[in-house]
């Protein structure tokens, strides 16, 4: 993406030499001859760098930083000064400035100085992206399976990594849709750059155009400064719009421009910018349904819709329950330090016949939670939730039977808990639901230690 400079010298000579040495360059380049109007320009457009002369009429150059630093820290400063000014170019630089030239101008120096800087701008914007994924591997080993669905799965990832295509990535929440997407990522060209994860459903409606695009300083109420968006964040790279069924229909127009002509426009601006970003998106709906019910652009969905992985439930993949479930303990195994060597056999039967409604994440929580409780070298029914092996069709013994009282009443406990979950805590619905009196069923909740 070409950077953006603004020029700003009342000497003619010295301000149209440098445009002309930087436009050849590859950089856009604009011009003003003092520092109020290159203050206006500033307000109205986003500039990379400003190269400005100190000494001029109307605005002197450390007043035009000055001002800007108080509402922009992204743009970068090199001011032009007069070899025995240099005390003004140490105030400069104690002011904000990147930098500074000293008259007259080596152009030489001027382009490894704006290169420096623009290289140092990158590393920062990455930086921003990347310091949360550090060392954190999203290639295929943290995608598991062996079923032939899964094994599927894998084969399009390595396929469309090598594509710049868009691809939709569907199924149930919980099915592992953003660990697919950074797959993708990181199998492609683009994984030595930054990868932006953004949820349309996590962000308010108001927000998310500003949060997406960018805005200007003053573009509503709130902006004070300006911002670069997710978009321009994920410039070079991948940017993956979780849950994109959640965005809202006037932002999916704007989008929609994005994707076909390859710029965004900032909030409270009228220029564009171009940016070379890959499109991966997600969603948990059926958006053909969506888009019949008028909640989603068709024309969208199938710029989104080049390449959809889907993902099937856990449901279908039953066979690579064990292997997930032998996954998640050694994971927690070696963040908790605790020597277990795996799940024992009821236990592990239990998890096979359970309905997974949270897919994948509601596994890996069961897990953690048995690795939290497990005494043993193995995880057993005794580590387990009750409602676990309550689903089973039939009863699983704990490894250590023990009392039968004890037994009864932790089963009674978890059955009464699951049916007032259920029912969303109506006590009534519940008490006919279970055959009781409705004050029997206070009685047991206050005897059980059931909390409501």
């Amino acid at each position: 993406m070409p950077y953006k400079i603004l020029v700003v010298d009342d000497e003619d000579i010295i301000r149209e030499s440098l445009s002309f040495i930087l436009n050849k360059e590859g950089y856009i380049v604009e011009e003003a001859p003092n520092g109020k109007i290159a203050f206006d320009k500033i307000i109205e457009n986003y500039f990379d760098i400003v190269i400005t002369d100190i000494e001029m009429p109307v605005m002197r150059g450390i007043e035009l930083l000055e001002k800007v630093s108080s509402f922009n820290t992204q743009t970068a400063f090199i001011v032009i000064t007069a070899y025995g000014s240099l005390d003004t170019a140490i105030k400069a630089l104690r002011s904000g400035a990147s930098d500074y030239l000293l008259k007259p101008i080596e152009f030489d120096e001027l382009l490894f100085k704006v290169k420096k800087i623009i290289e140092t701008k990158k590393i920062i914007s990455e930086n921003l992206i990347l310091k949360k994924e550090f060392l954190r591997n999203y290639d295929f080993s943290r995608l598991v399976g062996k079923s032939n669905s899964m094994q599927k799965i894998f084969e399009m990832i390595e396929t469309v990594a090598e594509t710049d295509s868009t691809v939709l990535i569907t199924g149930n929440s919980g099915t592992g849709k953003e660990l697919v997407a950074r797959a993708i990522h990181q199998n492609s060209k683009r994984k030595n750059k930054s990868f932006v994860a953004v949820n349309c459903g996590a962000i308010s409606e108001n927000l998310i155009e500003s949060e997406l695009f960018g805005h200007k300083r003053g573009s509503f109420t709130g902006a004070i400064s300006d911002k670069e968006g997710f978009l321009k964040a994920a410039d070079g790279g991948t940017l993956f719009l979780d849950e994109i069924s959640e965005m809202p229909l006037q932002l999916q127009v704007k989008l929609l421009r994005v994707l076909q002509e390859k710029e965004l426009t900032p909030v409270g601006t009228t220029y564009s910018i171009p940016i070379d970003v890959r499109f991966l998106a997600s969603t948990n709906r059926n958006l053909m349904t969506e888009i019949a019910e008028g909640r989603f652009r068709e024309d969208l969905f199938y710029r989104l819709n080049v390449v959809e992985v889907h993902l099937p439930s856990l449901k279908d993949r039953k066979d690579d329950i064990p292997f997930l479930a032998d996954h998640f303990v050694h994971k927690y195994r070696t963040e908790m330090g605790k020597n277990i060597k795996g799940i024992d056999e009821s236990a592990s039967r239990s998890l096979m016949n359970y309905e997974w409604r949270g897919e994948i994440r509601e596994l890996e929580n069961i897990i953690e939670r048995a690795v939290i409780f497990c005494k043993k070298e193995y995880i057993g029914l005794d580590d387990l939730p009750t409602y676990i092996y309550m689903n089973s069709n039939e009863i699983q013994i704990p490894d250590k039977p023990g009392a039968l009282e004890d037994f009864v009443r932790k089963i009674e406990r978890e059955y009464i808990l699951k049916t007032l979950e259920t029912n969303g805590f109506d006590k009534e619905k519940t008490a006919k639901l279970l055959n009781l009196g409705l004050s029997t069923l206070y009685r047991k909740i206050k005897e059980l230690g059931i909390e409501v």
